[in-house]
């Protein structure tokens, strides 16, 4: 099974980096997808990728959260890191109107140049949105055409959402936030939506620890190793006859065919 999106530059995983990965492996895992967040997380994302040979890859890109710091001098490093060994993918870019960290407008010209450059270098994007989703589309679909590929990382939105996101052809990333008992519901009951061939399946950690996990760590911080419980769940949900076994060898050859891999 493939983790689509760990946020392995976190401090939080400062003091046992290598024993989070060594878990993973553990665990069942055949490869994950480090986040880039930030110019700074990114260039960290990609050198952690490059001493996790044929287990790790990252993204490259500004979240929505960081995109005041957006120039020319961003874009350009930006551009240079996308092309070194092991980044595979654009992002994570997008809108967050939910907490407007940076200003919409600000938001929107950094998304707008990421599709850009995504679509320059002939990468996929790894998206990100959160109460933006008619702009968001707005914004994202003059480029589909040129991007070889995107996945609405940590969907979280409505059936209606959903069903746009598909319509434009994006692949849809689902994390323990299904397994959530109050907030997950909703979600839960949208899996059977999604086509086999679009899921792709993350952790998101160290955040989003699956709230119905039996034996959940004390420190609350969520691991790659937990992705097993949300394949388990997610198939179980889907009601699609999918044995966890079955869901874990599609959602890795998708995320292998998405990334190039």
């Amino acid at each position: 099974m493939f983790e689509i999106g760990v946020n392995l530059t976190s401090n939080q995983f400062d003091k046992d980096r290598a024993e989070v990965v060594s878990r993973a492996k553990s665990a069942g895992l055949s490869g994950m997808l480090i986040t880039g967040t930030s110019l700074a997380e990114s260039h960290q994302a990609q050198l952690l990728a490059t001493q996790y040979p044929d287990f790790c890859w990252s993204t490259a890109g500004v979240h929505p959260h960081h995109a005041s710091s957006w120039d020319r001098e961003v874009e350009q490093a930006l551009r240079e890191l996308a092309q070194a060994p092991r980044v595979v993918a654009i992002g994570e870019c997008g809108l967050d109107f939910n907490r407007n960290f940076s200003t919409p407008a600000e938001q929107e010209t950094a998304f707008s140049a990421q599709l850009a450059l995504a679509a320059e270098l002939e990468l996929p994007v790894f998206l990100h949105c959160r109460d933006a989703a008619p702009r968001f589309s707005q914004l994202l679909q003059p480029w589909l055409d040129r991007l070889p590929g995107a996945v609405v990382h940590c969907f979280t939105g409505s059936q209606q959402e959903l069903e746009d996101y598909l319509s434009l052809g994006l692949s849809i990333g689902i994390t323990g936030w299904v397994c959530d008992e109050r907030r997950g519901l909703e979600l839960r009951e949208m899996l059977s939506l999604i086509p086999a061939e679009r899921l792709l399946l993350e952790t998101d950690a160290p955040y989003l620890l699956p709230r119905d996990m039996a034996d959940k760590p004390k420190s609350r911080r969520n691991e790659p190793c937990f992705l097993p419980h949300i394949v388990a769940q997610v198939a179980r949900w889907r009601e699609l006859d999918e044995e966890p076994q079955m869901l874990a060898k599609i959602t890795d050859e998708n995320a292998r065919r998405l990334f190039r891999l």
